[in-house]
């Protein structure tokens, strides 16, 4: 496990109590020096839990979060097995590069979403984290208080908040934001979540456009679709103190979901929180990696979230990663990846014909 070069990254592949794991069957753990600081993991946690602390980058597996930089493609050497957040729809030519430099790749985020692959669905574990921290953001902005507070001074009415693309994500913020005491509603174009979202004690926002598509995710809306949509959206979004977007198709821009329409008709203090700011923002107000005040509310879109919460989160990252690692070793510790099992084969994108 290398140290992240990333910008703001402070996750990390592999926890101790995962190489702790890895080192009991027998495996050969190797942690870059300072590797696990921004974690708040010293080296002596990882060497008490049977890592080596050297060189990562001679090892048969190397295990990252962040795309590997171009400098980091150079020191992996050919053959060597590569497993992290690879991006491989928004940026193939990263792919390219570890194909080319003989490297297999498993991406993290092509793992196929059934059931069978949930213990390594880091897409899900992340988006727990991101959702959960949304609502402390919008809370965070927010000039008004979530729950509804009787004082001696008077009764203050809780926060309405509605939750736009309730996928895991989506279902944290709902279940955070009512944990504060909002009252929350959640939206979504695939009409089978709206039982989640009233599991939750959260009301369903009906537009009556459906956009189920394949793995879980939504499907691209057609434009009259995506017309009537925002059309009505942007009526019901007027009458929210905060509005949390987490719709996501992959390989595309970010829908927009929240017009300049909307924001302008939204009462002034309002919040806004994108989640979506990496593919351009489901608000049109958005700038990614800034927070602005537009019309008197307040667009949030911090990027990276789960790197603010590096504990849980590389908590959770490392079980999945571990989770992929042992599927691939064979029983006397041998790197064996069947490509006839569907996870392995739909998440390896580079290198695959590799010896």
């Amino acid at each position: 496990m290398p140290r992240e070069s990333g910008a703001g990254e402070r996750r990390v592949a592999l926890v101790p109590k995962v190489v702790e794991r890895l080192t009991g069957k027998g495996l050969e753990v190797v942690v870059e020096t300072e590797a696990g600081l921004a974690a708040l993991l010293p080296d002596q946690q990882y060497t008490d839990a049977g890592a080596t602390i050297g060189d990562p980058w001679a090892a048969d597996v190397v295990v990252k979060v962040a795309p590997p930089s171009d400098e980091e493609i150079a020191r992996l050497g050919r053959g060597t097995t590569l497993v992290g957040f690879l991006a491989p729809l928004a940026h193939p030519e990263v792919i390219q590069k570890l194909d080319e430099a003989g490297v297999r790749a498993f991406a993290m985020e092509s793992i196929p979403r059934i059931s069978r692959a949930q213990s390594m669905d880091a897409l899900s574990s992340q988006a727990n984290v991101s959702g959960y921290k949304a609502v402390l953001v919008a809370a965070t902005e927010s000039t008004r208080f979530f729950p509804m507070l009787t004082t001696a001074a008077g009764t203050v009415k809780p926060a309405t908040a509605l939750v736009l693309g309730v996928g895991v994500a989506g279902l944290q913020a709902l279940a955070t934001a009512k944990r504060l005491g909002a009252r929350t509603t959640g939206y979504d174009v695939r009409p089978d979540v709206a039982d989640q979202v009233r599991s939750l004690g959260a009301q369903w926002l009906e537009l009556g456009i459906e956009a189920a598509g394949e793995g879980g995710y939504a499907r691209e809306l057609t434009e009259d679709e995506r017309a009537e949509q925002q059309k009505r959206l942007t009526d019901a979004i007027t009458g929210f103190d905060v509005v949390i977007t987490t719709a996501l198709v992959p390989g595309r821009p970010a829908p927009k979901l929240v017009t300049a329409e909307a924001v302008r008709g939204m009462k002034p203090g309002s919040v806004v929180v994108d989640l979506a700011g990496e593919t351009g923002g489901n608000c049109e107000l958005t700038e990614p990696g800034q927070t602005v005040v537009r019309h008197d509310v307040t667009i949030a879109s911090p990027l990276n979230l789960p790197a603010g919460m590096p504990e849980h989160a590389s908590e959770l990252y490392s079980r999945n990663v571990s989770a992929l690692l042992e599927l691939m070793i064979d029983d006397e510790g041998r790197l064996a990846p069947d490509f006839s099992d569907e996870v392995l084969d739909k998440s390896c994108v580079a290198g695959k014909e590799a010896k």
